[in-house]
């Protein structure tokens, strides 16, 4: 009977093991006699942890996850703690920024500019977002709520004064950074597409201007934007395109909407997106020097971006606010007359200083179809300007470019001569 019983048991004992491998007692044997090699038991015990096979027979091994947070167990204040504990994922961009270096040589203070021209941005919206709560862009309230804005609201005059001259300072920033990169070769080898956003948000910032010139909606700005929106008809598809800008065939209430939609809206946009991308490419790429220069000894050091750099930068901001508050105060812009469509265009007409040269160009040209090869000279030329790191190969292989070194100061040439020119015949 017991044995029957311990048939009838048989399928639930455990199954017995195979038999042993010849040799393998010998070898078990003379194993155990060797002494452990240095790190066997640091790593048995760690093997013994990691599951070797699972339930299925299939071996999976165990995933390893670094750490949510690797900063919580350092020591520092509570609140410190408490903004690392949400923005913990900041911290390695900091450590990044710290280790960042920027060259110390003799052309350094121009890496200052680029700064200058963030921060006057930053002015823009700011004071725009100040004189949205009291604008209205339609042609029957636009003249009256800007004259409000400068006499009736508290400070109002300052603020659009502020935004009048920081959009002047700020092109004017972005060129002196265009051209000093360019002469130092800054765009050389890999920081080509550096170069070209930084010339799409030189392209943006004129857009800027062109579009906010329009909104006080006084007589000066009215038969200015008629002027520079009749140029460019003579171009292939620049009817159609002319026509989408002012919403019809000539100026109006319909322009100054599109005008103000433009300036507050689609500009903003876009130069947000390209500024981001400009600004990571700056960090990501750092800082050229000029060719040459560490060749020769010329670079006197290194300084952390973090806080050194960054603390220079913002003693550059704070004379650049000084300076806007003196030029909004001591030189304001006037108000001017309310637009009326009906009224001869005043004598010396003109756009805004930055798109002087051009207009010079297009005054040089009075020959039949000479506006059409304005046209072309000018897009011509703004193609090989943002091409340049593309074309420029001894740059890119750190040698001196003269010809292109050249080509610069012939666009800079054009640009101060015609500018001039234009200051000369019309004044300021």
């Amino acid at each position: 009977m017991a044995e029957n019983n311990q048939n009838a048991m048989a399928g639930s004992d455990p199954a017995k093991p195979k038999p042993a491998v010849p040799g393998a007692a010998k070898q078990a044997a003379s194993g155990a006699a060797k002494p452990a090699a240095p790190g066997a038991a640091k790593q048995a015990a760690s093997g013994a942890a990691k599951p070797a096979v699972s339930n299925s027979g299939v071996y999976k091994p165990p995933v390893e996850r670094a750490d949510s947070n690797p900063y919580k167990d350092s020591r520092i204040s509570s609140v410190s703690a408490w903004f690392q504990e949400r923005f913990y994922v900041m911290l390695p961009v900091i450590d990044y920024l710290k280790k960042k270096e920027v060259p110390k040589h003799r052309l350094s203070f121009w890496y200052y500019f680029g700064g200058l021209t963030l921060f006057f941005f930053l002015i823009q919206i700011i004071t725009g977002l100040l004189l949205m709560q009291y604008y209205k862009p339609t042609e029957a309230e636009a003249f009256a709520s800007f004259v409000f804005i400068q006499r009736e609201i508290s400070f109002g005059w300052l603020i659009r004064q502020i935004h009048a001259w920081s959009a002047n300072l700020m092109v004017l920033m972005a060129f002196i950074h265009m051209f000093s990169t360019f002469f130092m070769k800054s765009y050389r080898k890999p920081r080509e597409l550096m170069w070209v956003s930084g010339f799409v948000l030189l392209v943006l910032s004129l857009g800027f201007g062109f579009t906010g010139y329009l909104l006080p909606w006084n007589e000066l700005a009215f038969f200015a934007t008629q002027v520079g929106t009749e140029t460019p008809k003579v171009a292939p598809g620049g009817a159609f395109l002319v026509n989408i800008l002012r919403g019809g065939e000539e100026v109006s209430g319909e322009t100054l909407t599109r005008m103000f939609s433009l300036h507050v809206v689609l500009l903003p946009g876009l130069l947000m997106l390209v500024l981001s991308a400009h600004l990571l490419l700056v960090q990501v790429l750092g800082t050229s020097a000029p060719i040459g220069y560490k060749e020769s000894g010329m670079i006197k050091g290194y300084e952390k971006f973090f806080p050194t750099f960054l603390a220079k930068d913002a003693i550059g901001w704070i004379i650049g606010f000084v300076l806007l508050v003196y030029l909004a105060a001591v030189f304001p812009w006037g108000i001017g007359v309310k637009a009326n469509a009906l009224n001869p265009a005043p004598m010396g007409i003109k756009p805004e200083w930055y798109f002087w040269a051009q207009f010079q160009l297009l005054k040089d040209l009075k020959f039949e179809g000479g506006e059409l090869v304005a046209i072309a000279l000018i897009t011509v030329g703004a193609l090989v300007w943002i091409l340049v790191p593309f074309i420029d190969f001894k740059a890119s292989r750190e040698e001196k470019s003269p010809i292109f070194t050249m080509l610069g100061l012939v666009f800079l040439a054009f640009l101060l001569i015609n500018t001039y020119r234009v200051l000369a015949e019309y004044g300021w």
